[in-house]
């Protein structure tokens, strides 16, 4: 059994990997560590789990295990490993944005490798180090990377993305607020999110020089998922695009092209991204959805512990999305 430890547990990311740890036939919960609960069980932070585990928060870390998930804010992976030295053999899966860009990805010796399963599987595989993407950038770069890679994305491009609230954060804030969210939906970070520096390296991995991105991220009055647009000029036919993503996805367990178009509720709860494409004219659209605790976050850091650790990409993963 891989045992894990998971930093930073009674947050949404921290949460929705204990519930899949909890039932992922090759792993066993070592510890979850939480600064503000230590002492405490798991549930009462997510009384979800009620009569599924006895686990209590705790403020030790075993230095030891196989695989640690930082599940922490943002430059707060950084602090954390500077003041805990895991042993050589732990594999280390960060959640935050503390490592994902190439300037950033060295950190102590340790190489941190971009945690995009679609796009660097093999390198992923051979990597002890992860820097888990974002929540919009996996859904945006899956809408995009077949077109790098085919060397086609020379417009500009627009896109619109909407999210839960849970892309936030368990701490409440102004925006996150019931009161507030509720009926209501607002944009943030116009063109400067900053997911926006991951999402160009990776297509530039393909194609160096691309169209510019044009990114307006939006708040939706919902919990879960993130249901992104995003357009371009494209001088193929509709399937000469069905063909390009087709065959880019051709191994991919969890992104799925979709002859229809495609709503949030068919990816909500599982690791899926599903992609539909639509012509207009000389304009391409493409949608794409995600859960953006799960493929956006903790069910894609498991998708690549499986992966490092020579298991199934997809176990413990299939899960069922709730579309009723």
């Amino acid at each position: 059994m891989i045992k894990a430890g998971i930093i930073g547990g009674s947050g949404y990311t921290g949460g929705e990997l204990i519930r899949i740890l909890l039932h992922h036939p090759a792993t066993e919960i070592d510890f979850v560590f939480s600064t503000t609960r230590a002492g405490k069980k798991v549930t009462t932070a997510h009384p979800d789990l009620l009569g599924v585990t006895d686990i209590a928060f705790t403020g030790n870390v075993n230095l030891n295990v196989n695989v640690v998930f930082l599940c922490l804010g943002h430059g707060n992976s950084t602090a954390f490993l500077n003041e805990h030295q895991f042993s050589k053999d732990t594999v280390i899966i960060d959640l935050s944005n503390d490592f994902r860009l190439h300037t950033d990805a060295n950190f102590n010796g340790k190489e941190f490798v971009y945690g995009l399963p679609e796009l660097f599987k093999s390198e992923i595989e051979n990597a002890k180090y992860i820097a888990n993407p974002g929540c919009f950038a996996t859904a945006i770069q899956l809408a995009l990377l077949p077109l790098a890679k085919t060397g086609v994305l020379n417009n500009e491009v627009h896109i619109n993305a909407v999210t839960g609230s849970t892309g936030a954060g368990v701490s409440p804030s102004a925006t996150s607020h019931f009161s507030w969210r509720n009926n209501n939906v607002s944009w943030y970070k116009p063109f400067t999110h900053q997911h926006l520096g991951e999402i160009n390296e990776s297509l530039h991995s393909f194609q160096k020089d691309t169209g510019n991105l044009y990114f307006m991220p939006n708040r939706g009055n919902f919990t879960r998922g993130i249901l992104a647009t995003s357009y371009t000029k494209f001088e193929g036919s509709l399937e000469d695009a069905k063909k390009i993503f087709q065959e880019f996805y051709n191994d991919a367990v969890f992104t799925q092209i979709s002859d229809e178009p495609i709503n949030l509720k068919q990816v909500v709860n599982t690791n899926q991204c599903h992609i539909h494409l639509h012509k207009h004219e000389d304009v391409l659209l493409i949608t794409s959805a995600i859960d953006n605790l799960l493929k956006g976050a903790s069910g894609q850091a498991v998708q690549n512990m499986n992966l490092i650790f020579g298991l199934e990409e997809n176990l413990g993963l299939n899960l069922k999305a709730g579309v009723f």
